[in-house]
């Protein structure tokens, strides 16, 4: 995927124009939401819950070493492979190697942010193998040669006359006459047309939600069969995931499970969970007959003992992006990488880097609610400013955001001079505004008023009233 980050103003000013994207981002707004209150509400352990998650995501990470030793161990007890990889280029190049060994024509996948992060689709096809998505969201983008939007609903931005067109489009080989009036007909095409893809793949490929460092598991948590059909039907099951997938027992996996699918879509728990230990045994009747797992850093060791390992606690349930009034707006393409909301405005800059990606941290109204839903109490907020930090040392803001900075130190160092020139810029406001509620124009400050307004203010400003206050006390 190419990295088009820097371009999220740009990217959002379409977003916000695009009505089709908007009708279709409702579903955000509302559904995620809505859904997620009412499973919170139904437990009231939860947020002991979340404590309890975080402590075990600080513990893994404090003593990553030795868990990813122990997990490696229990995998090839097993009669399974680890493979390291230390760039998106390695695990690539380690996934054509299993492929190839495997005269590997098709491989079906499930649904996969890492996979998405190492732009595995595009290199296998280069490659001369075709892969693909069999998660229902994941193969509708596939079909339209785009990314996904969401990290939990991938088409999330699609509304179903676009699904509709795209089959119809797609599966060509079906009668033009038959009608695709609602989800339900559509899915069933799409089972009908993937059933073929999973009996003919040579190699399964999913992600992984959680690694068990004390059975060698892996774990994928899913709302469709494909998960299951993917690593058991081909010879060859391989699994990519990154290092802070890792928990050190399955009952440290179990508590962190309750939590999950009560944020990312409020339900008590998944519909599939599904736990794969090696390959087939003897005695077993299906599954594969190779198991891989590739183990990708790509840039998280480099987070460890920094002020953003606390964002390895994620766990990709996606609720700071359902919460968060930016990605409401415009939508997970905006931000012009593989990771959207707040959790990629903290992440992404990690990956590739704050001078590719810096818009991402200032694409925040620091409301807190990205903080105040996350499962895992990340403090998304505080991280982002450690961004923005960075970003300011590395003079990669804008010349003008440095003078205004200056200019208001300047200020704030002579508190009279302070308050005369709120007291101005109050009357001015009020100017401004004059018989509206709100203001939407400032003089040198046509870049920030062109797409943002603010309430006229009312009354006097806040230092003239505790200053009268404190002369009547």
């Amino acid at each position: 995927m190419q990295v088009k980050s820097q371009s999220f103003k740009e990217n959002s000013k379409k977003a916000l124009n695009d009505k089709t994207l908007q009708k279709a981002l409702t579903k955000v707004r509302g559904n995620f939401i809505n859904k997620r209150k009412k499973a919170v509400d139904e437990l009231p352990e939860f947020d002991t819950l979340r404590d309890n998650a975080r402590d075990i995501k600080n513990h893994t990470l404090d003593n990553l070493d030795l868990y990813l030793e122990e997990f490696e161990k229990k995998v090839v007890d097993q009669g399974g492979h680890v493979h390291w990889a230390q760039t998106a280029s390695d695990a690539r190049g380690q996934i054509l190697d299993i492929c190839r060994k495997a005269n590997a024509k098709t491989v079906t996948k499930g649904k996969s942010m890492i996979s998405e992060e190492i732009e595995l689709n595009d290199f296998l096809e280069a490659s001369g193998i075709t892969p693909v998505e069999t998660d229902l969201g994941e193969y509708i983008i596939q079909l339209r040669n785009e990314a996904p939007s969401h990290i939990i609903a991938p088409a999330v931005h699609l509304t179903m006359d676009q699904v509709r067109e795209d089959f119809i489009k797609a599966h060509s080989h079906l009668p033009d006459d038959r009608l695709l009036e609602d989800p339900q007909s559509l899915l069933l095409e799409a089972r009908e047309v993937l059933r073929e893809k999973f009996m003919e793949a040579d190699v399964g490929i999913t992600g992984a939600n959680f690694l068990v460092a004390e059975t060698g598991t892996s774990v994928i948590v899913t709302n469709e069969g494909n998960g299951d059909l993917t690593q058991s039907l081909p010879r060859v099951h391989i699994v990519i995931a990154s290092l802070e997938k890792l928990v050190p027992t399955l009952e440290d996996m179990s508590q962190i499970m309750r939590v999950l699918a009560r944020s990312a879509t409020g339900q008590k728990m998944s519909v599939y969970t599904t736990l794969s230990s090696g390959p087939k045994r003897k005695d077993d009747p299906d599954g594969p007959d190779e198991y891989h797992v590739i183990l990708l850093d790509n840039g998280r060791t480099d987070m460890l003992g920094t002020e953003f390992q606390e964002m390895l606690r994620c766990i990709r349930c996606g609720a700071c992006m359902n919460h968060c009034p930016v990605y409401q707006q415009v939508g997970g393409h905006a931000y012009g990488w593989v990771y959207p909301g707040p959790m990629g405005a903290v992440l992404t800059p990690n990956l590739i880097g704050v001078d590719k990606s810096g818009h991402l941290p200032n694409a925040s109204t620091f409301c807190g609610r990205c903080e105040e839903v996350c499962p895992m109490r990340i403090p998304l907020p505080k991280m982002m400013r450690h961004w923005r930090e960075r970003e300011f040392e590395k003079h990669l803001t804008p010349p003008a955001q440095g003078r205004n900075l200056k200019l208001w130190l300047m200020l704030v160092k002579r508190p009279n001079l302070y308050r005369k020139v709120v007291r101005i810029a109050s009357f001015g406001l009020r100017l401004f505004g004059f018989r509206k509620s709100r203001t939407g124009f400032l003089p040198m400050a046509g870049a920030w008023t062109k797409d943002r307004d603010m309430p006229t203010p009312e009354g006097k400003p806040f230092l003239s009233q505790y200053k009268g206050k404190q002369k009547i006390s």
